[in-house]
């Protein structure tokens, strides 16, 4: 969802820039200028979003480890409680 309104965001820069590139004396340097710096943005953005989401997955794959040791302690604890 995130990378998708960044894709948006980069798409609505660039119209702006060559949508305003009819303006000034050198309108072809502008727009590329502004073009690149778009797209430095998205995919700085782009980048930030991933690692972010990189971050949470690792988390989330350590608490579900945390989760199985303890659930795996109980049935342990169970079987033995059932011999005895």
């Amino acid at each position: 969802m995130r990378a998708d309104f960044v894709k948006v965001l980069g798409v609505v820069a660039v119209a702006g820039v060559m949508f305003m590139s009819g303006c000034g004396d050198k309108p072809g340097e502008k727009a590329g200028a502004a073009v690149d710096k778009a797209a430095e943005k998205t995919s700085d953005a782009v980048n930030k979003a991933a690692e972010a989401t990189k971050e949470g997955a690792a988390r989330a794959v350590d608490e579900t480890g945390k989760v199985i040791e303890k659930a795996g302690s109980a049935i342990e604890k169970t079987g033995k409680d059932m011999q005895e």
